[in-house]
C-alpha cells in the first residue's frame, strides 16, 4: 500500500511515492534553522517582532485580506489516510470552524465498525463524543487502594496542591493543535494567543521561506514558515518528547514496527543470568541513564499546507501533510470548503 507525499506547485515540490511513511528531502522544504535552547528565554528583539508583524500582515493580504478578515464561520469535508502500524486508515471528516473560538472535527472510519467520532472546543468547554470516562470523585480514576497525587492520608492537599482538571488539559491540547492548522488557513491563531518574531530566512532549490518563532502559554513555542515570494504559509513545525524510547539489546533485530514519535536507541550487552548484583545494578543504571538521554532529546513534528485554490475570494491550503522525524503519518485531501454558512449549534455543543 502507497500513499503519495504531498506536494505544492507553487513551490515545485516534486512528489514522491512511499510506503505507510516518507524519508523527505532537503529539496522538498525549506530547512529549519536549529533551535535556540530552551533555557535560554531571551526577549525577542522590537525590531523581529515588527518584522513577524510584517510577514503576517503579508501572508494575509495574499490570503485574501479584507475577505479573509470578514470570515465568520469556516467548514470543510474530506479524506484523511492516518497510518497506524503498516496499515494506512481511511477517514472521512467534517471540520466546523465559527471564529473566533469554536473549533470541532467529526471523523468517521468507513473501514471500521464503530460511531463517528468528534473533538473540538468551543470557548474554555470541551466538545468530544463518545464522551471521556468519568472519574470517581475522590480517586479520579486511579486502581482500588491507591492514593492519588494531591491527597495524602486521603484527604485532599496533601503539600500537592489539587489534581489538574483532565477536560481543562484536553481543550489546551486541541486548541494547541487547532493554532498550528489555523496558522495554514488564516495565518493567525484566533482561540489560541501567540506572539511572533522573525528568526531567520530558510533556503531551498524552490525558494526562500521567512521563518518566524511562536510561543504560547508556558513552553508552547513552533515555527511558521511563509513563502517569501507567495507569501502562503509553507509549514508549521515543532518539537516535542518521544513518545516512546525502545532500548535494544547487541544483537536483537530492531523491532518490526515503531509507532511514529517513538525512538530506538541501541543499549549496551545484557549480563549474564547469573552476573553479580553489582553487575546488574550498572546494567540497570546504563540502561536507564540511555532511557532518559533519548526521552530528553525532543522529536520534529511538522504540519505542510498545499495546494492553495480560491474560495469566494480567499485562498485555501486543501491538502495537508503530518510528519514525525522523516516519516509521514498522516495526509488530508480536503473535498470543499465553505465560507460563513450557517453551522448547526448542536455540532458546537460542549459536554456538560
Amino acid at each position: 500500500m502507497t500513499m503519495k507525499a504531498l506536494a505544492c506547485p507553487s513551490l515545485g515540490m516534486a512528489a514522491i511515492a512511499i510506503v505507510a511513511a516518507a524519508v523527505l528531502t532537503s529539496a522538498q522544504i525549506p530547512q529549519p534553522p536549529a533551535a535556540p535552547p530552551p533555557s535560554v528565554p531571551a526577549a525577542p528583539a522590537a525590531e523581529s517582532v515588527k518584522r513577524a508583524e510584517q510577514v503576517l500582515a503579508e501572508a494575509r493580504k495574499a490570503m485574501g485580506a479584507d475577505k479573509l478578515a470578514q470570515i465568520k464561520t469556516l467548514t470543510a469535508s474530506g479524506r484523511t489516510k492516518r497510518i497506524r502500524g503498516n496499515n494506512l486508515v481511511p477517514i472521512e471528516f467534517e471540520t466546523l470552524i465559527e471564529l473566533p473560538d469554536k473549533y470541532v472535527r467529526i471523523d468517521e472510519f468507513p473501514a471500521e465498525d464503530t460511531d463517528p467520532t468528534s473533538a473540538g472546543f468551543n470557548g474554555e468547554a470541551l466538545i468530544q463524543n463518545p464522551p471521556p470516562q468519568a472519574m470517581p470523585a475522590g480517586g479520579r480514576g486511579m486502581p482500588p487502594g491507591m492514593t492519588p497525587p494531591g491527597m495524602a492520608g486521603g484527604t485532599p492537599g496533601g503539600g500537592r496542591g489539587p489534581m489538574p482538571d483532565p477536560r481543562r488539559a484536553r481543550v489546551t491540547s486541541l486548541k494547541q493543535d487547532y493554532a498550528r492548522l489555523a496558522l495554514g488557513l488564516f495565518a493567525a491563531s484566533p482561540a489560541y494567543p501567540l506572539t511572533f518574531s522573525w528568526a531567520a530566512v530558510a533556503e531551498a532549490p524552490q525558494g526562500s521561506a521567512d521563518v518566524l518563532d511562536a510561543k504560547g502559554e508556558g513552553t508552547f513555542a513552533l515555527r511558521f514558515f511563509v513563502h517569501a515570494d507567495s507569501h502562503l504559509p509553507i509549514m508549521v513545525s515543532w518539537t516535542t518528547p518521544p513518545t516512546n524510547v525502545i532500548v535494544t539489546v547487541p544483537g536483537q533485530p530492531p523491532p518490526a514496527t515503531v509507532a511514529p514519535g517513538a525512538v530506538v536507541v541501541a543499549g549496551p550487552p545484557a549480563p549474564a543470568v547469573n552476573a553479580p548484583k553489582e553487575e546488574m545494578d550498572k546494567y540497570s543504571k546504563d540502561v536507564l541513564a540511555i532511557r532518559a538521554k533519548a526521552q530528553a532529546t525532543p522529536v520534529e513534528h511538522r504540519l505542510y499546507f498545499a495546494d492553495y485554490r480560491d474560495v469566494d475570494g480567499v485562498k485555501l491550503p486543501f491538502r495537508l501533510r503530518r510528519a514525525i522525524g522523516a516519516e509521514t503519518t498522516e495526509e488530508t485531501t480536503f473535498d470543499r470548503f465553505r465560507v460563513n454558512t450557517k453551522i448547526d449549534p448542536r455540532k458546537l455543543e460542549p459536554l456538560k
